[in-house]
């Protein structure tokens, strides 16, 4: 995009915020913004985009998460930008009940107010934003086939992946050549459906000691804790291999067999795409994104959610059926580069753009 205008990417503050300045060669600016409910910190941060968007004078704001969405949408409404376009790339309120749900529906549906168009990543997500009754049709639009960004093919291919890298991390992960490996990526939380995925896995594991579960991602104790005695299992049970956060996930996507994403809720999950990308079939839940990039029975599996038993019995259908397994394998990178190719993604965006001026 920046061939093409002008960007300036603002965010709370972090070495991320670094690495985007120095990669993407664009300017930044920062705005503390925390993820939970915090009125006056939310309030302080919109009235300093107000200011900064008042002396920048912006063709366009696009906004990406729940928090930047709404003090981003309001702060630019109110600084009189032209073009305010805020992504949905998932609901957290869908999980919320009683007076938390009402209020976090309140505020949706004022971000939706403020914002020129709504670009939710995906059709599943779209409906249920109409559900909702969140905003008018006629502001909606999903780019492309769906996800926020795409993803680049050419970087997730497990053929980048070296033999000797795939030995020596499965030496220092003790797995074995005979292992049928699952693996997990994403945040260690509830709502990614970590309770179920554990619980059934333990169980699964006590059969056999040939299989594996790795777990890729940070702890969010703070936002969304798991159980204890998911966290007692996942300490203690030998086969579960938690690796917290890793940069680069290739070598533990390229030697596994299976992933595992029972997820509560999702937009469009960039990690069923890398996975996929990378020839890995897919157990999913039964929710919109998951269910748009994985065909039952074709690329993968998919499950009811928040269902301990299904997930159980997705994995043991994966270990009994390997001939199945490889031909689901076999369909699953091709079905993301038709589809979700990232520069298909930036076309379709910078289409959307121009069709401003």
């Amino acid at each position: 995009m920046n061939q093409h205008y002008k960007v300036i990417g603002i965010s709370s503050s972090g070495k991320e915020l670094e690495e985007v300045k120095n990669d993407e060669g664009i300017e930044t600016y920062i705005v503390e913004m925390t993820r939970s409910i915090t009125p006056i910190k939310d309030l302080k941060a919109a009235y300093k985009l107000y200011k900064f968007f008042k002396k920048e004078k912006p063709f366009i704001v696009h906004t990406h998460t729940p928090k930047a969405g709404t003090v981003g949408m309001l702060a630019a409404k109110l600084a009189g930008v032209p073009h305010r376009l805020h992504t949905i790339a998932g609901l957290p309120l869908l999980e919320a009940r009683g007076a938390k749900r009402k209020l976090l529906d309140t505020v949706e549906t004022f971000t939706y107010a403020c914002a020129t168009q709504i670009l939710p990543n995906s059709y599943g997500l779209e409906s249920i934003i109409l559900q909702n009754k969140y905003t008018n049709p006629s502001k909606l639009k999903v780019i492309g086939k769906g996800s926020s960004n795409g993803i680049d093919v050419a970087h997730y291919d497990s053929k980048l992946v070296s033999e000797q890298t795939k030995t020596d991390l499965k030496k220092e992960l003790h797995i074995s050549d005979t292992d049928v490996v699952f693996i997990f990526i994403g945040r260690m939380v509830k709502d990614k459906g970590l309770n179920e995925l554990v619980s059934a896995f333990d169980k699964l594991s006590k059969s056999n000691k040939n299989y594996k579960l790795i777990l890729v991602g940070p702890h969010e104790n703070h936002l969304d804790p798991l159980l204890p005695e998911t966290e007692k299992l996942i300490e203690h049970n030998k086969q579960i291999l938690a690796v917290g956060m890793q940069k680069d996930i290739r070598p533990y996507v390229a030697i596994s067999h299976v992933l595992t994403f029972p997820s509560y809720r999702e937009g469009f999950p960039n990690v069923v795409l890398q996975a996929s990308c990378m020839n890995l079939p897919c157990i999913v839940s039964d929710i919109n994104g998951c269910n748009e990039i994985i065909e039952h029975n074709v690329n993968g599996l998919i499950i009811p959610v928040k269902s301990e038993t299904a997930i159980q019995d997705a994995m043991q259908f994966m270990i009994d059926n390997p001939d199945k397994r490889t031909e689901m394998a076999n369909q699953s990178r091709v079905r993301i580069v038709e589809r979700y190719q990232q520069e298909y993604i930036w076309n379709k965006l910078l289409k959307l753009y121009k069709s401003l001026e």
